[in-house]
């Protein structure tokens, strides 16, 4: 048996991989003791060579090594079924009556560059980095054991795959796959998409926050109720089922917007959605004279930014909408607004929303927060880990 490969780090190169980060990055690497090949197995030493971990090896990434475990063991189909299972448990503990859910979130189960999402009877498996990739069968082979899927989809078409030389591969890999497919989150249909949807085909970690958000709206009778950026209709359906009596959604994409209006028919729901540029609707709509106003308005943008030299620019792009919103909203009205983005963390994204308020002369009253659903953890040692954050407020005059 061949002596173990050690990647060994610079000085002062420790305490972020000590502390629980899986990511060593290549300029964090003094040397490796013998030639390693993509994909293999690696030990990570500090510069005492001291034994921090082991993980998967890549050249071509600015992720050197993806560390998966503190101790010494093989990353065999045991390992898979182990991690997998674990992660597994945790959404069953978590979303005990989900049918849909995010079964392994890469970093957050401590399996950096996996995604397995679930929808019903079907799976759906993303492979990010070259070292899982080439280990995909292990993973499929868990995913069998422990799932007993009807179908499994493979959707690597992500952008960061090329980072790691990786080619793009969609396909079922087995079994048969509607299209599109009907799913259930909170009780409510869903038409989606595992071949071509958004993400792998619906918006999973927002599942919590639909129902917490309609159990908001809930609270007014017959509420008026505007949601932005709605794509297949998420939190419009649920607060039409929550009792809303006039519920509008818009979005940029026609096809979106037209999967919402069958998801609203296959639920029994009256609601209203219209392909539109949000931003331009908004601005229109506050400018028109006699505007009917709003009870509560949702703000579920997409990404605004993807990197932190562009954050001022989605800072003005976040205002803009909370401020068209803000006068759009009775008095008194529920405003519950979201941020995907990484690069804007929630003290930031708190602060764009009072600005808001006080270019309104609005006065915020807090009534809820919100983060990802439980099937993406949050690990604080891994802060790429915690991405969405939300506030319910209410907006009073002042």
């Amino acid at each position: 048996m061949s002596a173990p490969i050690n990647v060994i780090l610079k000085r002062g190169e420790t305490e972020r991989i000590a502390a629980g980060h899986p990511w060593v990055n290549a300029r964090s690497v003094d040397r490796l003791t013998r030639e390693a090949n993509d994909g293999d197995v690696v030990q990570v030493k500090d510069y005492k060579n001291r034994f921090l971990g082991i993980g998967l090896y890549n050249s071509k990434s600015k992720i050197r090594v993806r560390l998966l475990g503190r101790e010494r063991r093989p990353i065999d189909g045991e390992f898979f079924k182990e991690r997998i299972g674990a992660a597994l448990e945790h959404r069953r503990r978590h979303l005990p009556d989900a049918t849909a859910f995010r079964v392994v979130n890469a970093e957050s189960d401590f399996l950096s560059g996996v995604i397995i999402d679930k929808y019903g009877d079907a799976v759906v498996l993303q492979t990010s980095s070259l070292g899982m990739d080439v280990r995909k069968e292990h993973i499929l082979a868990a995913i069998r054991g422990l799932l007993n899927p009807s179908a499994i989809v493979e959707r690597n078409d992500m952008a960061s795959r090329k980072f790691e030389g990786l080619e793009d591969a969609n396909g079922v890999i087995e079994g048969h796959v509607d299209t599109p497919l009907e799913i259930e989150m909170n009780g409510i249909k869903f038409e989606i998409d595992l071949m071509g949807g958004h993400k792998t085909g619906a918006y999973l970690d927002q599942q919590v926050n639909y129902r917490a958000t309609a159990e908001l709206i809930a609270r007014t009778p017959n509420a008026r109720v505007l949601d932005c950026f709605s794509f297949h209709g998420g939190f419009g359906l649920h607060a039409a089922k929550a009792g809303a009596k006039d519920v509008l959604g818009l979005d940029q994409s026609a096809d979106a917007i037209a999967v919402a209006s069958r998801n609203a028919t296959a639920n029994g729901l009256d609601l209203k959605f219209e392909a539109v540029n949000v931003f331009d609707w908004l601005k229109q709509n506050t400018q028109a004279k006699g505007t009917e106003l709003y009870d509560a308005i949702i703000l579920d943008p997409p990404s605004f930014t993807r990197n932190r030299a562009s954050v001022n620019d989605a800072l003005r792009g976040y205002k803009e909408i909370h401020v068209r919103a803000m006068k759009l909203l009775k008095p008194g009205g529920l405003l519950v607004t979201f941020c995907c983005s990484h690069h804007v963390d929630a003290n930031l994204f708190h602060a764009v929303a009072l600005d808001a308020a006080f270019d309104t002369r609005r006065m915020l009253r807090q009534v809820a927060s919100f983060t990802q659903s439980p099937d993406h953890p949050i690990l604080p040692a891994i802060p790429e880990t915690e991405y969405l954050k939300g506030f319910a407020f209410e907006v009073l005059k002042r």
